[in-house]
């Protein structure tokens, strides 16, 4: 007999559910994607017309009364993570959250105490450790080719045209709002993951659009305990990207431009099992060397198909989470206290 699949439910049909976890979790064929709830009609519409073998649920409630799901999805604005995440834990449900899993500390503490004490999984979705360039930086320094690292350098920004969800201009940074949660949750993880813990944080969280209520613009510098430090930017202002990487060490440096084209491929209906899917052209790889004397480096292929290939192994008992919910407690820990230290 095959394996059953995981049916799965996800909640919320934004950016994330619709860009990211919808398609993801259907080109795999270890999940059946049984639900989406959505409270927007247009939303509703669309999601309907795209996975019509989905049901399409208004609310959580509706989705918490069918004893139908193995695994739900957390893919709603910020905000309300924290309370969502401890009805399906308490239902028993397997759980991914989409980063950040909380905006504080304590609240993250407290539904991985939840799920321990339950027994029931719950994962995060940082899937920026699986951007091609950030892998490619990843084995450049695992095989030694940067020397002893000093600094690294990432960015994150853009100039965006597009009106931003209600919930992202309105919520206050320090409750979610704001690049730092939205942003820098992916960066401080990329940052720990290949240097470490943290022993020192310093941030600039800016507003720059004419009644902002959370930050538009920020800096984040992280000192590892290791000796490394990290400059970290994020923007959703900027008229002229800065690079993506660069990565200054003792033997050379290596520099990138440009963001993982799994997003934006995703975002044009590419599926995520289609051969170019994450793969970057030759003209966008990075550079590794010095002035004058570098050369370019192929970027890895994109690999957020691992995380719920993962996950699967993981719900059948043959393996990790793809990502150990603690894991999330630094860059929430950083991006609270920077928050308060600006009052």
């Amino acid at each position: 007999m095959a394996p059953a699949r995981i049916r799965t439910a996800i909640v919320g049909y934004g950016l994330a559910g619709s860009v990211f976890h919808a398609p993801l979790i259907s080109a795999d064929p270890a999940y059946a994607l049984r639900g989406i709830v959505t409270g927007d009609p247009g939303r509703a519409r669309a999601a309907a017309e795209r996975y019509p073998d989905a049901r399409i649920l208004a609310g959580v409630d509706q989705l918490l009364a069918a004893d139908e799901f193995d695994l739900v999805v957390i893919a709603s604005p910020t905000p309300s993570h924290v309370e969502l995440a401890e009805r399906t834990l308490e239902r028993g449900l397997a759980t991914v959250v989409d980063k950040p899993l909380a905006v504080r500390a304590a609240d993250a503490e407290r539904l991985i105490a939840l799920a321990d004490s339950r027994g029931v999984p719950l994962t995060v979705f940082q899937n920026r450790r699986w951007d091609g360039d950030f892998l490619t930086v990843r084995r450049l320094i695992e095989e030694g080719e940067l020397g002893q690292v000093w600094r690294f350098e990432s960015r994150f920004e853009w100039l965006s045209p597009r009106p931003r969800p209600a919930w992202k201009s309105g919520t206050a940074g320090r409750d979610g709002g704001g690049v730092a949660y939205d942003l820098g949750a992916h960066l401080i993880d990329q940052a720990v993951q290949l240097f470490g813990p943290v022993a020192e944080a310093y941030g600039e969280l800016d507003r720059h659009r004419e009644n902002a209520v959370n930050d538009d613009d920020s800096f984040i510098a992280l000192t590892h305990t290791s000796g490394v430090r990290s400059h970290l930017a994020m923007s959703s202002l900027v008229a002229r990207r800065g690079f993506r990487f660069r990565v200054l060490g003792s033997a050379s440096a290596y520099s990138k431009w440009g963001l993982d084209p799994q997003e934006s491929q995703l975002a044009a209906g590419m599926s995520a099992v289609d051969e170019g899917f994450g793969v970057e052209p030759a003209e966008s790889y990075g550079r590794l060397g010095r002035d004058g004397d570098d050369r370019p480096v192929p970027t890895e292929r994109g690999g957020y198909r691992r995380f719920y290939a993962t996950l699967a192994e993981a719900l059948a008992g043959r393996g990790p989470l793809p990502v150990d919910p603690r894991d999330a407690l630094a860059a929430i820990r950083i991006i609270e206290t920077l928050h308060a230290q600006r009052g």
